[in-house]
């Protein structure tokens, strides 16, 4: 994969990466907020994907198909009240819609293939914009901004994320159990970590956090001392 010509690599990037669970989707969008930055959830792009493919009746071993699909997603992320942003593909608001377990599986499913990571790497690197960007995902520091100012990643065990899967879902009303919860989260870091595409990996040069025992506030008071030493406010 090649960068755009049209980038402009002066711009200031902090990526956070890490798999689903360990609150990198919170602080981002704290992170955002705080810095009155632009915030891209890569992650929503696969699952937008993978909805996307749903509704169009493509069926997930149709790897053209999908790609092409990638290609021309219409998707607006626009400012919510909810920690994740309000997100809309096809003019259709699908923020709950695509939070489910079941999305997120089918999500990593699509971006094992190579090709259609291929067709939205351009689409991400458009959200890199002035005054900077936060970019949550899994190769935002690895694969698509390898060049940030700022690597976050954080960790967690699975059974400490699948409590706090079990527990938004719960609130949000959807039926789960913690028990299938907890194996599909383990099956898909196992996918995640061992696809021959971005495997999820710390970039060399990541911070590594653990959140397992750690509440939000922690998280983010160690996130602005990061902020603090890094001297942030020099790459804006």
């Amino acid at each position: 994969m090649n960068k755009s010509m049209n980038d402009d690599d002066t711009i200031a990037v902090i990526t956070i990466d890490g798999p689903s669970g360990t609150g990198k989707g919170t602080i981002a969008q704290l992170m955002a907020e705080s810095l009155d930055w632009h915030l891209l959830d890569s992650g929503a792009l696969y699952r937008l994907l993978a909805l996307s493919s749903i509704n169009h009746h493509i069926d997930f071993k149709d790897i053209n198909g999908i790609t092409d699909l990638a290609g021309s997603l219409d998707v607006e992320f626009r400012p919510g009240d909810n920690i994740h942003a309000d997100i809309f593909l096809d003019g259709k608001e699908v923020s709950t819609q695509i939070r489910t377990e079941e999305m997120g599986n089918k999500a990593s499913i699509v971006a094992a293939i190579p090709s259609v990571r291929e067709a939205l790497f351009e689409r991400q690197l458009a959200f890199r914009q002035k005054p900077g960007l936060i970019a949550d995902g899994r190769d935002m520091g690895t694969v698509i901004f390898p060049d940030a100012g700022l690597k976050i990643y954080l960790t967690a065990s699975a059974q400490k994320r699948a409590e706090r899967r079990y527990k938004q879902l719960k609130e949000k009303g959807l039926s789960v159990n913690i028990a299938d919860l907890s194996r599909e989260i383990s099956e898909r870091d196992e996918r995640d970590a061992s696809r021959a595409v971005a495997p999820l990996k710390p970039a060399d040069d990541a911070i590594v956090i653990d959140t397992s025992d750690m509440s939000i506030e922690e998280v983010m008071k160690q996130v602005n001392h990061l902020l603090q030493v890094n001297n942030i406010e020099r790459l804006i």
